[in-house]
């Protein structure tokens, strides 16, 4: 028990939305819009000291709730009736603590609504994935620790040590974890640039031929456009999955052009993430799609920093999905698969050999997973749900206190810009990209950095 801890007051949530410049292909699914859950929360310490919070993410229901059955529609109304549960979960705790104590309460709380609505929605074949209901809460969780750190005065990631937090790791990752402490898991001192991944769609025109109807909208509408005007350094390619002659054509063309362009500026610097959304059938695809690649281009496969998820996201349904074989090659990463710490181990335990690290699973799961990943030496990367606006900020400083971080993705700038421009003036060293980079000077102030 600190003076310092805090109890929920008051929680408000609603929506924005916003339809894409163009269609973003990944995963053999196409999406086209986007809505926003934006989150405040209201929070008064043991002294009586109070201030709000904000939190935003994109709800990404195709991503998070995948369904061969259920429209775009079904799944968005699901997830906008569990978070209107969630809200009031969360402003029904009156726990005092940590904002870690308080999700490590809330999210079995979460959980159990999640199941409830799944049966009063019937959907009994397809409920609410764990998935679903991290990213429902994140906006929430979020804006709980910025509200602790603005009542604090801090920096979020200025309130993991113990003055402020009482426990260490152990509390909520298990007795392995004796002894890890938060904040000498994370950076005390934040990384002021980190390389952006650029993502390149299924369906993204790489050069002008491929362009059939210009958007015209003076944005890029070319991946060699894209390099030369952002000044690009890392690429994430989606492939396929089920179509190897494609996926080695598609990522041979991509090094092709990005090459000639990194030459023609006089840049040395150029690394890829190839990113399967699961579709691979099993590991010896992307063995296979690897060794074509380094066949017909050494050089492109060098430039291949990790892989991302190549098989399906229920590691427990599947397996015989292990990953050693392609691990040996480059850096497995789970991405879907990550819901907690017994989905990291088990990754671990199949092969995989990194984590991606996404805002939308929650602030407080992300950094307890950046420790536990630390602990067990694997590869680590920031990833975004095409995160516009407040959520990118708070991605960008996740990416900026994690050590050893490949790099962040920050994709909303290609596809939903027009949900970055309120933030682009005050923040520019995150929403304009120059040399490939964000700059994270501009987000060290209380909370997570967000007015």
């Amino acid at each position: 028990m600190k003076p310092t801890d805090i109890r929920i007051d008051e929680v408000v949530h609603g929506y924005e939305d916003y339809v894409y410049r163009a269609p973003y292909k990944f995963g053999g699914r196409v999406v086209d819009r986007v809505t926003l859950l934006n989150a405040h929360c209201r929070v008064t310490t043991r002294n009586g000291q109070t201030a709000w919070g904000f939190g935003s993410m994109t709800l990404g229901n195709v991503w998070a709730f995948p369904s061969a059955t259920l429209s775009y529609d079904a799944t968005l109304a699901a997830m906008k009736a569990l978070a209107s549960r969630i809200a009031k979960l969360t402003e029904g705790c009156h726990d005092f603590g940590h904002p870690l104590d308080l999700a490590h309460v809330l999210e079995p709380e979460y959980l159990k609504a999640a199941a409830e609505l799944s049966a009063e929605l019937a959907l009994k074949n397809e409920p609410i994935p764990k998935l679903c209901t991290l990213v429902v809460a994140s906006p929430f969780d979020a804006a709980l620790h910025d509200a602790f750190g603005k009542v604090h005065g801090r920096n979020v990631y200025d309130t993991y040590a113990p003055d402020l937090m009482a426990h260490d790791v152990s509390r909520y990752l298990g007795s392995d974890f004796q002894g890890v402490r938060l904040d000498r898991a994370l950076l005390s001192t934040p990384l002021e640039r980190i390389p952006v991944f650029h993502s390149v769609g299924g369906l993204d025109p790489l050069e002008r031929s491929d362009v059939s109807k210009p958007i015209g909208d003076g944005l890029p509408e070319t991946l060699d456009e894209w390099i030369r005007r952002d000044g690009l350094v890392r690429l994430k390619i989606k492939l396929q999955g089920d179509d190897l002659s494609w996926d080695v054509a598609r990522t041979l063309a991509i090094d092709r052009i990005a090459s000639a362009v990194q030459a023609e500026r006089g840049v040395d610097n150029l690394a890829y993430c190839l990113d399967f959304n699961e579709r691979c059938s099993d590991v010896q695809y992307v063995v296979e799609c690897l060794g074509q690649i380094r066949t017909r281009s050494p050089k492109a496969f060098e430039r291949i920093l990790y892989i991302e998820q190549p098989t399906a996201r229920d590691l427990k349904a599947h397996p015989q999905n292990v990953m050693h074989d392609a691990a040996r090659l480059r850096p497995l990463v789970i991405d879907e698969s990550l819901t907690d710490l017994e989905s990291l181990l088990l990754a671990r335990d199949m092969g995989y050999t990194g984590v991606a690290l996404k805002a939308c699973k929650g602030q407080s799961q992300t950094v307890l997973m950046a420790a536990a990943a630390q602990k067990y030496k694997m590869f680590l990367c920031v990833q975004d749900l095409t995160c516009p606006g407040a959520s990118l900020i708070h991605s960008a400083g996740i990416a900026a206190h994690v050590p050893a971080v490949a790099g962040i993705e920050a994709n909303a700038r290609q596809y939903v810009p027009a949900a970055n421009e309120p933030w682009r003036d005050r923040f520019p060293g995150i929403f304009t990209i120059t040399d490939g980079y964000i700059r994270t000077a501009e987000i060290g102030g209380p909370g997570l950095g967000t007015p």
